[in-house]
């Protein structure tokens, strides 16, 4: 972990499950794991987000919410499919409105097997995360591609309030 420059800070959808894996993730949150000891905070905003945690299965209610979700969360950025039912639906895969894992809808870069997911799992998942999004920096990899919509917005430049002013 001597390698990371930054904090990652992570932001955690459930998709649509029973909750098992939503509670830990949360629990991984808390003293007894505490996985802020490796710099990552949750978020509760995908614009200063780096790292997407992702339960529970995708439906044709939230296929459209886990999109937009992906598409705020600046480049570059590391999907992280938590528990059976975000990999490929779990219990629920053979209901009328399930459409499958997070990978039907969004790229997936890591997968953390489990129903539920236990504590230990997650945090080295999201520890591979951050090795992966940093891979990801150096690289300079874009998700965005130009002409889609999705290009990536430049910022205009920032004056510099140092000169003078004639």
């Amino acid at each position: 972990m001597a390698y990371i420059k930054k904090s990652p800070w992570i932001i955690h959808y459930d998709g649509s499950s029973c909750n098992g894996c939503d509670i830990e993730v949360l629990a991984c949150l808390m003293p007894k794991y505490d996985i802020e000891r490796f710099g990552a905070v949750n978020m509760g905003n995908p614009k200063h987000a780096d790292i997407f945690l992702i339960t529970g299965q995708i439906n044709s209610q939230n296929r459209e919410v886990v999109k937009t979700i992906y598409d705020q969360i600046g480049d570059p950025k590391v999907v992280v499919a938590i528990g059976a039912c975000a990999i490929g639906g779990g219990v629920f895969r053979d209901c009328y409105n399930t459409l499958g894992g997070v990978d039907k809808v969004i790229p997936v870069d890591l997968y953390v097997p489990g129903c539920a997911a236990k504590p230990e799992a997650i945090i080295d998942g999201v520890v591979q995360a951050v090795g992966l999004l940093e891979e990801k920096k150096k690289r300079g990899v874009v998700t965005h591609k130009e002409g889609t919509g999705d290009e990536t917005r430049k910022l205009p430049p920032v004056p510099d309030l140092n000169l003078e002013q004639e």
